[in-house]
């Protein structure tokens, strides 16, 4: 690797061109769509990215409650592409909250959260033990997420 690089800017050359061309805020349909455009391993690192980025900010709450959460089963294919698969086990934990089929659309997540207000102290959050699973290993496996990354991204332009 480039010795002029930090960590987590070659991942980030193969999903800075394609960040705004990918939309989480218009359902699962155009999610698919818009993924289908760009490149896999793009497509793979831009997932697992906004799922890292949205539970290292405010937990799996935040990540499902936000529209990011659209993109749940991608960013689990994403973290396995990346060599990741605890994280991506995390993931898949989580979105069992929600059942079988896992809500793609925002509005039905939400209301399967609302008994949560993770603001109340005395409300437990559904998802802590995994939260604090995820910050761990996201950390660890795998030389961590930056180096995951970097090194799949080093693999498609190899």
């Amino acid at each position: 690797m480039d010795d002029q690089l930090d960590p987590g800017d070659l991942y980030w050359r193969a999903v800075d061109p394609y960040w705004d061309e990918v939309s989480i805020y218009d359902g699962a349909a155009v999610l698919g769509r818009d993924l289908a455009q760009i490149p896999p391993g793009s497509a793979n690192l831009l997932c697992a990215h906004w799922c890292q980025s949205e539970v290292r900010n405010g937990g799996f709450h935040q990540f499902f409650y936000n529209s990011t959460g659209v993109l749940a089963p991608e960013a689990v294919a994403g973290f396995y592409a990346i060599g990741m698969p605890t994280c991506a086990w995390l993931i898949e934990e989580a979105m069992k909250f929600f059942g079988d089929p896992y809500p793609r659309e925002r509005q039905s997540r939400i209301e399967v959260l609302k008994p949560y207000d993770i603001q109340d102290p005395d409300q437990e959050d559904p998802f802590g033990s995994l939260d604090d699973r995820f910050y761990e290993v996201v950390d660890s496996e795998n030389g961590g997420f930056l180096s995951a990354a970097d090194q799949y991204a080093a693999g498609l332009t190899a």
